[in-house]
């Protein structure tokens, strides 16, 4: 049997995985990327958050402090913040960087990665904040119906 190389390797389980099958790992990926949090999350590093007088552009991504994060994520807890981005760094769609400073400063932003992920949420997000008013109507018909 002849040897492959892993780059052969990953380009051979590349063509493998099907979200339909019960064992594929894209699975527990789709699983993480649907939680508010890492939407969120993507969102604010993108620059597509509610923005202050001065801030980022929409749709500039930049790196963030957790405290300014924490902040522009209202309702988030910090033990779901801390572990949302750490999922999200060892996924590689963010990188944590530590500068020496006093006290030290960390950032979080989006990688290459996590900018083509983004992309593909912010759809998302604008499309659920678009249609909102008709989902809370269809829900309201449906209730009325139901009860």
């Amino acid at each position: 049997m002849p040897t492959r190389t892993a780059a052969q390797k990953r380009a051979q389980a590349k063509g493998d995985y099907d979200a339909f099958l019960a064992r594929c790992p894209s699975r527990q990926l789709l699983d993480q990327i649907s939680n508010k949090w890492v939407a969120l999350i993507l969102a604010a590093l993108g620059s597509d958050g509610p923005h202050q007088s001065g801030g980022a552009c929409a749709g500039e991504p930049r790196s963030m402090r957790y405290s300014e994060l924490s902040r522009r994520l209202a309702g988030v807890s910090q033990k779901m913040l801390t572990q949302t981005l750490r999922s999200l760094e060892r996924d590689g769609l963010v990188s944590r960087t530590v500068t020496p400073t006093v006290p030290v400063t960390v950032t979080y932003e989006l990688t290459d990665l996590g900018l083509s992920l983004h992309h593909m949420m912010r759809g998302i997000k604008v499309w659920a904040e678009a249609h909102m008013g008709e989902v809370l109507a269809n829900r309201e018909e449906y209730d009325t119906h139901i009860a």
